[in-house]
Protein backbone atom coordinates (compact mmCIF):
# COMPACT_ATOMS: atom_id res chain seq x y z
CA UNK A 1 0.00 0.00 0.00
CA UNK A 2 1.36 3.26 -0.82
CA UNK A 3 3.43 5.26 1.85
CA UNK A 4 1.64 8.64 0.96
CA UNK A 5 -1.66 7.45 1.25
CA UNK A 6 -3.94 8.80 3.49
CA UNK A 7 -5.37 6.42 6.64
CA UNK A 8 -8.38 7.54 5.84
CA UNK A 9 -10.52 9.94 3.64
CA UNK A 10 -14.03 10.37 4.65
CA UNK A 11 -17.01 12.25 2.00
CA UNK A 12 -19.42 14.90 3.46
CA UNK A 13 -18.65 17.31 5.91
CA UNK A 14 -22.14 16.80 7.13
CA UNK A 15 -22.49 16.11 11.25
CA UNK A 16 -21.36 12.55 10.74
CA UNK A 17 -18.29 13.40 8.95
CA UNK A 18 -17.25 16.35 11.63
CA UNK A 19 -17.70 13.63 14.43
CA UNK A 20 -15.77 11.48 12.91
CA UNK A 21 -13.31 14.33 11.54
CA UNK A 22 -13.42 15.22 15.49
CA UNK A 23 -12.15 11.93 16.66
CA UNK A 24 -9.10 11.56 13.85
CA UNK A 25 -7.90 14.94 14.67
CA UNK A 26 -7.72 14.20 18.27
CA UNK A 27 -5.46 10.69 17.18
CA UNK A 28 -3.46 12.70 14.99
CA UNK A 29 -4.23 10.26 11.76
CA UNK A 30 -3.49 11.48 8.56
CA UNK A 31 -7.17 11.96 7.15
CA UNK A 32 -9.28 14.84 4.92
CA UNK A 33 -13.02 15.56 4.64
CA UNK A 34 -14.30 16.05 1.06
CA UNK A 35 -17.07 18.68 1.22
CA UNK A 36 -19.24 18.87 -2.13
CA UNK A 37 -20.53 22.72 -0.80
CA UNK A 38 -18.56 25.95 0.26
CA UNK A 39 -19.42 24.97 3.54
CA UNK A 40 -20.42 22.17 6.39
CA UNK A 41 -23.83 21.16 7.17
CA UNK A 42 -25.06 21.82 3.41
CA UNK A 43 -28.05 19.69 3.97
CA UNK A 44 -29.17 21.58 6.57
CA UNK A 45 -29.40 24.49 4.08
CA UNK A 46 -32.56 23.63 2.27
CA UNK A 47 -33.99 20.55 5.06
CA UNK A 48 -36.00 20.29 6.51
CA UNK A 49 -37.81 22.94 4.11
CA UNK A 50 -40.10 24.79 6.74
CA UNK A 51 -36.92 25.38 8.12
CA UNK A 52 -37.75 23.90 11.79
CA UNK A 53 -35.67 20.74 13.29
CA UNK A 54 -37.68 18.07 15.22
CA UNK A 55 -34.85 17.18 17.31
CA UNK A 56 -35.05 18.37 20.65
CA UNK A 57 -33.29 21.21 22.35
CA UNK A 58 -33.73 20.87 25.70
CA UNK A 59 -31.62 23.61 27.32
CA UNK A 60 -33.10 23.34 30.93
CA UNK A 61 -33.12 19.97 32.72
CA UNK A 62 -32.37 20.57 36.28
CA UNK A 63 -29.10 18.78 36.28
CA UNK A 64 -25.31 20.24 35.59
CA UNK A 65 -24.18 16.74 34.59
CA UNK A 66 -22.96 16.87 30.87
CA UNK A 67 -23.87 13.28 30.26
CA UNK A 68 -27.34 13.59 31.29
CA UNK A 69 -27.71 16.54 29.63
CA UNK A 70 -27.10 14.59 26.41
CA UNK A 71 -30.17 12.64 26.81
CA UNK A 72 -32.12 15.84 26.19
CA UNK A 73 -30.00 17.25 23.64
CA UNK A 74 -30.23 15.92 20.02
CA UNK A 75 -28.13 18.00 18.24
CA UNK A 76 -24.71 18.62 19.89
CA UNK A 77 -21.68 16.95 18.21
CA UNK A 78 -19.68 14.92 20.68
CA UNK A 79 -16.56 16.35 22.01
CA UNK A 80 -14.21 17.72 24.82
CA UNK A 81 -15.97 21.33 24.84
CA UNK A 82 -18.77 21.64 26.70
CA UNK A 83 -19.19 25.58 25.64
CA UNK A 84 -19.46 23.91 21.99
CA UNK A 85 -22.92 22.54 22.27
CA UNK A 86 -26.01 23.28 20.25
CA UNK A 87 -27.91 24.53 23.72
CA UNK A 88 -25.51 27.09 23.17
CA UNK A 89 -27.24 28.29 19.76
CA UNK A 90 -30.37 28.68 20.35
CA UNK A 91 -32.84 28.41 23.17
CA UNK A 92 -35.72 26.77 21.27
CA UNK A 93 -37.14 23.25 21.73
CA UNK A 94 -37.27 22.82 18.08
CA UNK A 95 -34.70 25.09 16.88
CA UNK A 96 -34.43 26.03 13.57
CA UNK A 97 -31.99 24.91 10.83
CA UNK A 98 -30.43 28.05 10.33
CA UNK A 99 -28.75 27.75 13.75
CA UNK A 100 -27.66 24.08 12.96
CA UNK A 101 -25.90 25.15 9.74
CA UNK A 102 -24.36 28.20 12.08
CA UNK A 103 -23.34 25.29 14.34
CA UNK A 104 -21.67 23.00 12.59
CA UNK A 105 -19.55 25.74 10.64
CA UNK A 106 -18.16 26.85 13.94
CA UNK A 107 -17.33 22.80 15.34
CA UNK A 108 -15.23 22.53 12.54
CA UNK A 109 -13.68 25.98 12.51
CA UNK A 110 -13.40 25.44 16.58
CA UNK A 111 -11.40 22.03 15.68
CA UNK A 112 -9.54 22.91 12.77
CA UNK A 113 -10.68 20.38 10.47
CA UNK A 114 -8.98 18.87 7.77
CA UNK A 115 -12.06 19.76 5.30
CA UNK A 116 -11.51 20.39 1.37
CA UNK A 117 -14.64 22.34 -0.07
CA UNK A 118 -16.27 22.32 -3.20
CA UNK A 119 -14.84 18.97 -3.82
CA UNK A 120 -18.11 16.87 -4.72
CA UNK A 121 -16.74 13.11 -5.06
CA UNK A 122 -17.57 11.93 -8.56
CA UNK A 123 -16.13 8.52 -8.85
CA UNK A 124 -14.46 5.97 -6.64
CA UNK A 125 -12.41 3.17 -7.44
CA UNK A 126 -10.43 0.75 -5.59
CA UNK A 127 -6.66 -0.61 -6.69
CA UNK A 128 -6.76 -4.25 -6.95
CA UNK A 129 -5.91 -6.61 -4.24
CA UNK A 130 -7.72 -4.90 -1.69
CA UNK A 131 -5.53 -1.81 -2.16
CA UNK A 132 -5.99 2.24 -1.46
CA UNK A 133 -9.58 3.89 -2.86
CA UNK A 134 -9.14 6.34 -4.61
CA UNK A 135 -11.89 9.23 -4.76
CA UNK A 136 -11.90 11.68 -7.99
CA UNK A 137 -14.20 14.55 -7.43
CA UNK A 138 -15.88 16.70 -10.32
CA UNK A 139 -12.80 18.91 -10.74
CA UNK A 140 -10.62 16.15 -11.62
CA UNK A 141 -8.87 15.98 -8.23
CA UNK A 142 -7.83 12.49 -6.74
CA UNK A 143 -7.49 11.67 -3.25
CA UNK A 144 -6.04 8.15 -2.40
CA UNK A 145 -6.91 6.44 1.27
CA UNK A 146 -6.33 3.31 2.64
CA UNK A 147 -9.40 3.41 4.31
CA UNK A 148 -12.67 5.25 2.95
CA UNK A 149 -15.58 6.36 5.21
CA UNK A 150 -18.97 7.57 3.66
CA UNK A 151 -20.92 10.16 5.51
CA UNK A 152 -23.13 11.65 2.76
CA UNK A 153 -26.25 11.03 4.19
CA UNK A 154 -29.17 9.90 1.72
CA UNK A 155 -28.40 12.24 -1.01
CA UNK A 156 -31.16 11.37 -3.68
CA UNK A 157 -34.73 11.46 -3.33
CA UNK A 158 -36.84 8.16 -2.86
CA UNK A 159 -38.98 8.31 -6.17
CA UNK A 160 -41.52 6.06 -6.08
CA UNK A 161 -42.37 4.26 -9.77
CA UNK A 162 -45.66 5.81 -10.55
CA UNK A 163 -46.43 6.95 -13.84
CA UNK A 164 -46.53 10.48 -13.75
CA UNK A 165 -44.75 11.03 -10.45
CA UNK A 166 -42.12 13.32 -12.81
CA UNK A 167 -44.62 15.76 -13.34
CA UNK A 168 -45.28 16.53 -9.30
CA UNK A 169 -43.27 18.84 -7.35
CA UNK A 170 -40.22 17.37 -5.68
CA UNK A 171 -40.28 18.04 -1.75
CA UNK A 172 -36.63 19.75 -2.21
CA UNK A 173 -37.87 22.17 -4.70
CA UNK A 174 -41.22 22.66 -3.60
CA UNK A 175 -42.61 25.83 -2.97
CA UNK A 176 -43.07 26.34 0.49
CA UNK A 177 -44.72 29.88 0.92
CA UNK A 178 -48.49 28.83 1.37
CA UNK A 179 -50.41 32.06 -0.11
CA UNK A 180 -48.99 30.53 -3.47
CA UNK A 181 -51.68 27.89 -2.45
CA UNK A 182 -55.07 29.73 -1.65
CA UNK A 183 -57.91 28.14 -2.34
CA UNK A 184 -56.15 25.24 -4.47
CA UNK A 185 -56.73 20.98 -3.78
CA UNK A 186 -53.44 19.81 -3.01
CA UNK A 187 -52.23 15.95 -2.78
CA UNK A 188 -49.08 15.49 -0.99
CA UNK A 189 -47.48 11.80 -1.47
CA UNK A 190 -46.08 10.72 1.23
CA UNK A 191 -46.34 9.56 5.35
CA UNK A 192 -43.45 10.60 7.65
CA UNK A 193 -42.54 13.96 8.79
CA UNK A 194 -41.34 15.58 5.26
CA UNK A 195 -44.92 14.93 4.03
CA UNK A 196 -47.39 15.96 7.56
CA UNK A 197 -45.03 19.18 7.71
CA UNK A 198 -45.53 19.89 4.14
CA UNK A 199 -49.58 19.94 4.72
CA UNK A 200 -49.18 21.18 8.05
CA UNK A 201 -47.79 24.54 6.33
CA UNK A 202 -51.03 24.71 3.97
CA UNK A 203 -53.79 24.46 6.21
CA UNK A 204 -54.39 27.93 6.39
CA UNK A 205 -54.79 28.38 2.66
CA UNK A 206 -55.45 25.40 0.87
CA UNK A 207 -58.91 24.38 0.28
CA UNK A 208 -58.32 20.94 0.14
CA UNK A 209 -55.20 18.62 1.35
CA UNK A 210 -54.87 15.14 0.99
CA UNK A 211 -52.14 12.91 2.43
CA UNK A 212 -51.62 9.85 0.71
CA UNK A 213 -49.68 6.03 1.27
CA UNK A 214 -50.29 2.90 1.45
CA UNK A 215 -48.93 2.20 4.77
CA UNK A 216 -50.84 3.29 8.26
CA UNK A 217 -49.31 6.38 9.83
CA UNK A 218 -47.29 5.75 12.77
CA UNK A 219 -46.78 7.74 15.32
CA UNK A 220 -43.72 8.41 17.19
CA UNK A 221 -44.82 8.33 21.08
CA UNK A 222 -46.44 5.22 20.66
CA UNK A 223 -43.34 3.15 18.48
CA UNK A 224 -40.61 5.37 20.22
CA UNK A 225 -39.34 5.47 16.76
CA UNK A 226 -38.74 9.26 15.91
CA UNK A 227 -38.85 9.19 12.53
CA UNK A 228 -42.19 8.43 12.61
CA UNK A 229 -45.18 11.04 12.65
CA UNK A 230 -43.89 13.48 15.40
CA UNK A 231 -46.62 15.47 17.24
CA UNK A 232 -44.90 18.57 16.12
CA UNK A 233 -45.89 17.91 12.47
CA UNK A 234 -49.55 15.88 13.33
CA UNK A 235 -51.59 19.49 13.55
CA UNK A 236 -53.35 17.71 10.17
CA UNK A 237 -54.24 14.58 11.84
CA UNK A 238 -57.18 17.32 13.52
CA UNK A 239 -58.28 18.66 10.56
CA UNK A 240 -59.16 15.52 9.18
CA UNK A 241 -60.80 13.93 11.86
CA UNK A 242 -62.85 17.03 13.08
CA UNK A 243 -64.16 17.13 9.06
CA UNK A 244 -62.13 20.16 7.71
CA UNK A 245 -62.17 18.95 3.89
CA UNK A 246 -58.78 17.69 4.75
CA UNK A 247 -57.90 13.80 4.58
CA UNK A 248 -55.05 10.91 4.57
CA UNK A 249 -55.90 8.53 1.62
CA UNK A 250 -54.81 4.99 2.73
CA UNK A 251 -54.06 3.73 -0.26
CA UNK A 252 -51.43 3.91 -3.14
CA UNK A 253 -50.90 5.99 -6.11
CA UNK A 254 -51.46 4.65 -9.36
CA UNK A 255 -50.87 6.98 -12.00
CA UNK A 256 -50.33 10.61 -11.80
CA UNK A 257 -52.00 12.79 -15.32
CA UNK A 258 -51.18 16.06 -15.75
CA UNK A 259 -54.11 17.89 -17.46
CA UNK A 260 -53.46 20.84 -20.42
CA UNK A 261 -54.29 23.42 -18.06
CA UNK A 262 -51.51 22.35 -15.43
CA UNK A 263 -53.94 20.89 -13.05
CA UNK A 264 -53.34 16.71 -12.41
CA UNK A 265 -56.11 13.57 -12.21
CA UNK A 266 -54.42 11.28 -9.81
CA UNK A 267 -55.82 7.52 -9.66
CA UNK A 268 -55.85 6.23 -5.90
CA UNK A 269 -56.41 2.71 -4.67
CA UNK A 270 -57.88 2.40 -1.47
CA UNK A 271 -56.22 -0.54 0.95
CA UNK A 272 -59.40 0.20 3.09
CA UNK A 273 -62.05 -0.44 0.32
CA UNK A 274 -61.01 -3.76 -1.28
CA UNK A 275 -58.20 -1.64 -3.74
CA UNK A 276 -61.10 0.27 -5.18
CA UNK A 277 -59.67 2.94 -7.55
CA UNK A 278 -60.89 6.55 -7.85
CA UNK A 279 -59.62 9.70 -9.87
CA UNK A 280 -59.02 12.70 -8.09
CA UNK A 281 -58.75 16.27 -9.58
CA UNK A 282 -55.83 18.12 -8.37
CA UNK A 283 -54.20 21.52 -8.33
CA UNK A 284 -50.57 20.67 -7.38
CA UNK A 285 -48.94 17.37 -6.57
CA UNK A 286 -46.00 17.24 -4.25
CA UNK A 287 -43.83 14.33 -3.52
CA UNK A 288 -42.61 13.86 0.09
CA UNK A 289 -41.11 9.66 -0.08
CA UNK A 290 -38.39 10.12 2.02
CA UNK A 291 -34.31 9.81 0.12
CA UNK A 292 -31.87 7.01 -0.51
CA UNK A 293 -27.71 6.52 -0.91
CA UNK A 294 -26.59 7.07 -3.80
CA UNK A 295 -24.00 4.01 -4.78
CA UNK A 296 -23.53 5.48 -8.45
CA UNK A 297 -19.88 7.21 -8.29
CA UNK A 298 -18.62 3.69 -6.78
CA UNK A 299 -16.81 1.48 -9.70
CA UNK A 300 -18.51 -2.13 -9.74
CA UNK A 301 -15.11 -3.03 -8.16
CA UNK A 302 -16.05 -1.51 -4.56
CA UNK A 303 -19.67 -0.96 -5.33
CA UNK A 304 -21.36 -1.63 -1.89
CA UNK A 305 -24.14 -4.04 -1.66
CA UNK A 306 -27.23 -2.40 -0.50
CA UNK A 307 -30.72 -3.35 1.27
CA UNK A 308 -33.86 -2.25 2.13
CA UNK A 309 -35.09 -1.45 -1.35
CA UNK A 310 -31.47 -0.74 -2.50
CA UNK A 311 -31.96 2.60 -0.13
CA UNK A 312 -28.77 1.79 2.10
CA UNK A 313 -25.49 -0.51 2.30
CA UNK A 314 -25.54 -3.51 3.94
CA UNK A 315 -23.62 -3.07 6.82
CA UNK A 316 -21.35 -5.32 9.58
CA UNK A 317 -21.65 -4.29 13.62
CA UNK A 318 -18.34 -2.48 12.66
CA UNK A 319 -20.46 -0.14 10.18
CA UNK A 320 -18.34 -1.32 7.71
CA UNK A 321 -19.32 -2.48 3.99
CA UNK A 322 -20.69 -6.34 3.78
CA UNK A 323 -19.25 -6.70 0.67
CA UNK A 324 -16.38 -4.29 0.26
CA UNK A 325 -13.91 -4.66 3.05
CA UNK A 326 -12.28 -0.71 4.73
CA UNK A 327 -15.64 0.79 2.69
CA UNK A 328 -17.60 1.85 6.17
CA UNK A 329 -20.19 3.98 6.72
CA UNK A 330 -21.06 6.76 9.03
CA UNK A 331 -24.43 9.10 10.07
CA UNK A 332 -27.32 8.61 8.79
CA UNK A 333 -26.18 5.52 6.24
CA UNK A 334 -25.87 3.17 8.94
CA UNK A 335 -30.04 3.33 9.69
CA UNK A 336 -30.04 0.14 7.70
CA UNK A 337 -28.82 -1.41 11.46
CA UNK A 338 -31.81 -0.34 13.08
CA UNK A 339 -34.08 0.97 10.60
CA UNK A 340 -37.34 2.29 11.77
CA UNK A 341 -36.89 0.91 15.46
CA UNK A 342 -33.82 3.23 16.62
CA UNK A 343 -32.12 6.38 15.94
CA UNK A 344 -28.81 5.86 13.63
CA UNK A 345 -30.54 8.08 11.20
CA UNK A 346 -30.17 10.94 13.27
CA UNK A 347 -27.41 13.47 15.26
CA UNK A 348 -28.52 11.82 18.39
CA UNK A 349 -27.89 8.24 17.77
CA UNK A 350 -25.43 8.04 14.98
CA UNK A 351 -22.88 10.69 17.00
CA UNK A 352 -22.43 7.44 19.25
CA UNK A 353 -22.44 4.97 16.45
CA UNK A 354 -19.58 7.44 14.76
CA UNK A 355 -17.53 7.29 18.20
CA UNK A 356 -18.06 3.53 18.04
CA UNK A 357 -17.07 3.31 14.52
CA UNK A 358 -13.31 5.21 15.28
CA UNK A 359 -13.05 3.28 18.40
CA UNK A 360 -13.40 0.12 15.98
CA UNK A 361 -10.75 1.56 13.61
CA UNK A 362 -8.53 2.95 16.51
CA UNK A 363 -8.26 -0.88 17.48
CA UNK A 364 -7.94 -2.85 14.53
CA UNK A 365 -5.61 -0.88 12.53
CA UNK A 366 -3.83 0.96 14.78
CA UNK A 367 -3.82 -1.63 17.91
CA UNK A 368 -5.10 0.86 20.22
CA UNK A 369 -7.02 -0.92 23.21
CA UNK A 370 -10.88 -0.19 23.14
CA UNK A 371 -10.95 2.00 26.76
CA UNK A 372 -11.96 0.05 29.57
CA UNK A 373 -11.74 0.02 33.72
CA UNK A 374 -10.82 -2.75 35.88
CA UNK A 375 -13.24 -4.01 38.41
CA UNK A 376 -13.47 -6.80 40.44
CA UNK A 377 -15.23 -9.68 38.93
CA UNK A 378 -17.94 -9.60 41.87
CA UNK A 379 -21.70 -9.73 41.82
CA UNK A 380 -21.67 -7.15 44.07
CA UNK A 381 -18.86 -5.14 41.64
CA UNK A 382 -20.69 -5.74 38.95
CA UNK A 383 -24.26 -4.80 39.82
CA UNK A 384 -22.76 -1.32 41.13
CA UNK A 385 -20.81 -0.38 38.12
CA UNK A 386 -23.57 -1.73 35.78
CA UNK A 387 -26.04 0.47 37.79
CA UNK A 388 -24.20 3.75 38.00
CA UNK A 389 -23.53 3.62 34.12
CA UNK A 390 -27.76 2.43 32.99
CA UNK A 391 -28.76 5.60 35.33
CA UNK A 392 -26.07 8.06 33.48
CA UNK A 393 -25.06 6.99 29.86
CA UNK A 394 -26.35 8.77 27.03
CA UNK A 395 -24.33 6.34 24.80
CA UNK A 396 -26.98 3.35 25.89
CA UNK A 397 -29.89 6.08 26.27
CA UNK A 398 -29.83 7.20 22.68
CA UNK A 399 -28.95 3.86 20.88
CA UNK A 400 -31.42 1.88 22.94
CA UNK A 401 -31.03 -1.69 21.83
CA UNK A 402 -28.36 -1.48 19.39
CA UNK A 403 -25.91 0.05 21.74
CA UNK A 404 -24.21 -2.41 24.70
CA UNK A 405 -21.67 -1.54 27.83
CA UNK A 406 -19.51 -5.20 28.26
CA UNK A 407 -18.36 -6.45 31.06
CA UNK A 408 -15.36 -9.38 30.17
CA UNK A 409 -14.67 -11.33 33.25
CA UNK A 410 -10.78 -12.35 33.69
CA UNK A 411 -11.29 -16.15 35.04
CA UNK A 412 -8.96 -14.81 37.64
CA UNK A 413 -11.30 -12.87 39.85
CA UNK A 414 -11.35 -9.72 37.51
CA UNK A 415 -13.07 -8.01 35.28
CA UNK A 416 -12.87 -5.30 31.92
CA UNK A 417 -15.73 -2.83 31.77
CA UNK A 418 -16.12 -1.77 28.44
CA UNK A 419 -18.69 1.08 27.16
CA UNK A 420 -20.40 1.38 24.31
CA UNK A 421 -20.09 -1.03 22.08
CA UNK A 422 -22.21 -2.61 19.13
CA UNK A 423 -24.64 -4.95 20.25
CA UNK A 424 -23.76 -7.73 18.22
CA UNK A 425 -19.96 -7.32 17.59
CA UNK A 426 -18.07 -10.16 17.66
CA UNK A 427 -14.33 -10.41 18.47
CA UNK A 428 -11.81 -8.34 19.39
CA UNK A 429 -12.05 -6.36 22.12
CA UNK A 430 -14.65 -8.83 23.53
CA UNK A 431 -12.94 -12.19 22.71
CA UNK A 432 -15.03 -15.61 22.59
CA UNK A 433 -14.51 -16.49 26.15
CA UNK A 434 -18.04 -15.18 27.53
CA UNK A 435 -19.50 -11.95 28.16
CA UNK A 436 -22.19 -10.19 30.04
CA UNK A 437 -23.85 -6.94 27.83
CA UNK A 438 -25.92 -4.39 28.86
CA UNK A 439 -28.64 -2.42 27.41
CA UNK A 440 -31.62 0.01 27.28
CA UNK A 441 -34.38 -1.28 25.53
CA UNK A 442 -38.45 -1.08 25.30
CA UNK A 443 -40.35 -3.68 25.96
CA UNK A 444 -41.67 -6.72 23.13
CA UNK A 445 -43.91 -5.54 21.15
CA UNK A 446 -43.86 -1.63 23.14
CA UNK A 447 -45.19 0.06 19.89
CA UNK A 448 -48.56 -2.10 19.93
CA UNK A 449 -49.40 -0.45 23.17
CA UNK A 450 -51.11 2.56 23.41
CA UNK A 451 -49.12 4.65 26.64
CA UNK A 452 -51.83 6.93 27.39
CA UNK A 453 -54.49 3.98 27.52
CA UNK A 454 -54.55 3.39 31.02
CA UNK A 455 -56.56 0.34 31.02
CA UNK A 456 -53.56 -1.32 29.98
CA UNK A 457 -52.02 -3.04 32.41
CA UNK A 458 -49.06 -1.85 34.18
CA UNK A 459 -46.06 -3.33 35.80
CA UNK A 460 -45.81 -2.13 39.40
CA UNK A 461 -42.12 -0.02 39.41
CA UNK A 462 -41.48 -2.41 42.82
CA UNK A 463 -42.27 -5.69 40.85
CA UNK A 464 -38.54 -6.96 39.65
CA UNK A 465 -40.08 -10.24 39.03
CA UNK A 466 -42.23 -9.28 36.09
CA UNK A 467 -39.45 -6.46 35.00
CA UNK A 468 -39.40 -8.45 31.98
CA UNK A 469 -43.10 -7.38 31.13
CA UNK A 470 -42.81 -4.12 30.92
CA UNK A 471 -43.22 -1.67 28.02
CA UNK A 472 -40.94 1.32 28.99
CA UNK A 473 -37.78 1.89 28.44
CA UNK A 474 -35.42 0.00 31.25
CA UNK A 475 -31.98 -1.82 31.77
CA UNK A 476 -30.95 -5.57 30.42
CA UNK A 477 -28.36 -7.50 31.05
CA UNK A 478 -27.56 -10.93 28.81
CA UNK A 479 -24.79 -13.10 30.25
CA UNK A 480 -23.62 -14.66 26.78
CA UNK A 481 -21.43 -17.80 26.65
CA UNK A 482 -20.27 -19.86 23.59
CA UNK A 483 -23.00 -22.92 23.08
CA UNK A 484 -25.54 -21.42 25.18
CA UNK A 485 -28.42 -19.24 24.84
CA UNK A 486 -27.77 -16.18 27.15
CA UNK A 487 -29.02 -15.44 30.51
CA UNK A 488 -31.23 -12.80 30.72
CA UNK A 489 -31.75 -10.52 33.61
CA UNK A 490 -34.90 -7.37 32.78
CA UNK A 491 -34.45 -4.46 35.76
CA UNK A 492 -38.01 -3.38 36.24
CA UNK A 493 -38.89 0.37 34.73
CA UNK A 494 -38.76 3.50 36.43
CA UNK A 495 -40.81 6.37 35.98
CA UNK A 496 -38.05 8.55 36.33
CA UNK A 497 -35.68 6.37 34.98
CA UNK A 498 -33.78 6.13 38.03
CA UNK A 499 -32.19 2.33 38.93
CA UNK A 500 -31.23 2.88 42.45
CA UNK A 501 -33.83 0.95 45.03
CA UNK A 502 -31.30 -1.32 46.69
CA UNK A 503 -34.12 -3.61 46.79
CA UNK A 504 -35.76 -3.73 43.46
CA UNK A 505 -33.08 -3.03 41.28
CA UNK A 506 -29.81 -3.44 42.64
CA UNK A 507 -30.29 -7.00 44.81
CA UNK A 508 -32.43 -8.80 41.70
CA UNK A 509 -29.32 -7.36 39.72
CA UNK A 510 -26.56 -8.93 42.28
CA UNK A 511 -28.56 -12.32 42.73
CA UNK A 512 -28.26 -12.65 38.88
CA UNK A 513 -24.27 -12.40 38.38
CA UNK A 514 -24.62 -14.52 41.88
CA UNK A 515 -26.40 -17.19 40.18
CA UNK A 516 -24.32 -16.98 36.69
CA UNK A 517 -20.97 -17.14 38.33
CA UNK A 518 -21.78 -20.14 40.12
CA UNK A 519 -23.02 -21.95 36.67
CA UNK A 520 -19.81 -21.02 35.20
CA UNK A 521 -17.31 -24.07 35.07
CA UNK A 522 -14.50 -23.63 37.36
Amino acid sequence: MPDNALDYLVIGAGPAGLQLGYFLEKAGRSYLILEAGPTPGMFFRTFPRHRTLISINKKYTGTSDPELNLRMDWNSLLSDDQDLLFTRYSDRYFPAADDMVRYLADFAAAWGLRIVYDARAAHITRAPGEGPFQVTDERGRTYEAKRLIVATGVSRPNIPEIPGIETAEPYGTAATDPSGFVNQRVLVIGKGNSAFETADNLVETAAVIHVAGPNSVRMAWRTHFVGHLRAVNNNFLDTYQLKSQNAVLDGSVKRIEQQADGSYLVTVSFARADEVTKDIPYDRVIVCTGFRFDASIFDDGCRPELMIQDRFPALTPAYESVSVPGLHFAGTLTQSRDFKRGTSGFIHGFRYGTRSLHRILENRYHGVPWPARELAATPEAMAAAVLERVNRSSALWQQFGLMADVIVPDGRGGARYLEELPVDLEGPPIGDGGHYAITLEYGPEHDKVDPFDIAVGRIRQSDSARAHEGHYLHPVVRHHRPGTPPAVHHITENLENEWTSPEVHLEPLRAFFARQAASVPA
